[in-house]
């Protein structure tokens, strides 16, 4: 991609004011009616070392609201973020509808300079890659606009760049030794960006690149762009149909398999239940000591039919863990915050660090259940579901988690018995909603939905 690059690109003064000042306006109209249609953008600004990614920055946000965006300068990971899954810190800052967030360096780190810097290694190039292509996937299929940008400047513009900034006392802070280090290996440097960009240059997140050697064309260049961009988003809106908030279910019903293989009516005797459970009890706390002073993370998630027993069988685990280990994250429909962020940022912003358990009453799984059965969400966004829920357990596992999942299953007359035994009793009635005598008549719906989501995300 770079050597189709014109380096000596130039404006002249006078056209980069009047530019400018057209941009000025414009950027400014376009951003208010993102806000309006509700549209997210991630904007991503990478470049070698010099290149002027600051500068860039700041001309662009000149014409915006400060209270629609935000600027986050990614570096090294802190100790908190090393110990979480590596896109928990990007997921945490995704902007919420309407909002823009504006990333002066990001999540290609791991690929680019940590490479470099031989924290990543060639072999795992590939996975990584493909986590970056998830994770802006995931983004733009829930109808983020990601804009990314490379500025690029040749060795000899670098070196020049590097000498003015060392030589006063107010700008040598600016040159870090690792960036002379990269200098140094100009080409080598280089090659590795061209892996990165090639790998990730996608067509719902294509690269462009930004020749800087004069900064005023790199300006100009960016906010074009972004200008386009914008515009021809806030067009799509215009002539988009009103999504169909659809379909439970297609006209070809889902076959139920596993939930009809599985027998709920196990029983064992209250002794026998006792003994074992004092057993294991003492066996996990023992392993949460362990889990804690190895550092492994822990991610657990139950669900299961109204009445199964989540919350009593959560209560009984966490009977035998150290409460300061541990987190219950009870889940129920999103607020408004969480509305505003893509389905799965609740979850990211949840996971839990390195040597802790997190602990999901209810989790992520709802979108292909109540959320799918309710008309909560598009079919097309219930269908891509599966896909994305396997990715993100996928990279929890990568990182070092055990994440295990499960379903409580009861037939649907002990479920009718449970609710009129809590009914009956003040200690527990208020456990029972309409809401749940009004889902015991979609069971069958709930079931397909619940099989489809069994034999879809149960993995490796």
């Amino acid at each position: 991609m770079l050597e189709k690059s014109d380096l000596s690109a130039q404006i002249s003064k006078e056209d980069y004011k009047k530019r400018m000042d057209e941009l000025e306006v414009s950027l400014n109209a376009l951003e208010r009616k993102l806000w309006e249609k509700k549209i997210p953008t991630v904007i991503v600004v990478e470049g070698l070392d010099g290149a002027g990614k600051g500068e860039v920055i700041n001309k662009l946000i000149l014409p915006m609201t400060p209270k629609d965006f935000t600027v986050y300068a990614e570096s090294r990971e802190t100790e908190e973020e090393r110990m979480h899954p590596y896109f928990w810190r990007f997921w945490e800052k995704t902007p919420e509808k309407g909002k823009i967030a504006i990333f002066d360096g990001s999540w290609y780190r791991s690929v680019w300079m940590d490479r470099f810097a031989g924290k990543t290694k060639k072999r795992d190039l590939p996975t990584k890659f493909e986590d970056i292509n998830t994770f802006e996937q995931m983004l733009t299929d829930d109808g983020v606009l990601i804009l990314k940008f490379f500025l690029y400047i040749s060795e000899d513009e670098q070196k020049k760049r590097f000498k003015k900034r060392l030589s006063s006392k107010a700008t040598s802070w600016r040159v870090s030794e690792e960036a002379l280090s990269r200098h140094k290996k100009y080409e080598k440097y280089l090659e590795m960006a061209e892996d990165m960009l090639a790998a990730t240059d996608t067509e719902y997140a294509p690269w462009m690149i930004v020749e800087s050697e004069q900064i005023k064309y790199a300006e100009v260049k960016l906010m074009n762009a972004v200008e386009a961009a914008f515009a021809e988003r806030l067009a799509a809106a215009e002539k988009a149909a009103k999504p169909v908030v659809n379909g439970k279910f297609s006209k070809k019903k889902y076959v139920t398999q596993t939930l009809n293989q599985v027998d709920p009516n196990q029983e064992m005797t209250f002794e026998e239940y006792k003994e074992k459970k004092s057993e294991l009890s003492a066996e996990i706390k023992l392993l949460h000591s362990k889990l804690y002073q190895a550092r492994i993370p822990v991610v657990l998630c139950f669900e299961g039919w109204d009445a199964a027993g989540k919350g009593g069988a959560i209560h009984r685990l966490t009977n035998a863990l150290d409460p300061r280990g541990y987190k219950v994250n009870p889940v129920s429909a999103p607020n408004d915050i969480e509305k505003a962020h893509h389905y799965l940022w609740r979850f990211w912003t949840k996971v839990p660090k390195d040597g802790h358990i997190a602990i999901f009453d209810r989790s992520w799984y709802g979108r292909v259940m109540v959320e799918r059965i309710e008309g909560f969400c598009s079919e097309n966004e219930w269908q891509r579901a599966y896909r994305e829920m396997n990715q993100m357990e996928k990279q929890f596992a990568e990182h070092g988690a055990i994440v295990l999942k499960f379903w409580l299953q009861i037939d649907k007359d002990e479920q009718e018995r449970r609710f009129n035994e809590r009914q009956n009793n003040p200690d527990k009635s208020w456990k029972i909603t309409d809401e749940d005598f009004r889902n015991r008549e979609k069971w069958a719906l709930y079931e397909q939905a619940v099989d489809e989501m069994l034999m879809k995300t149960s993995t490796n």
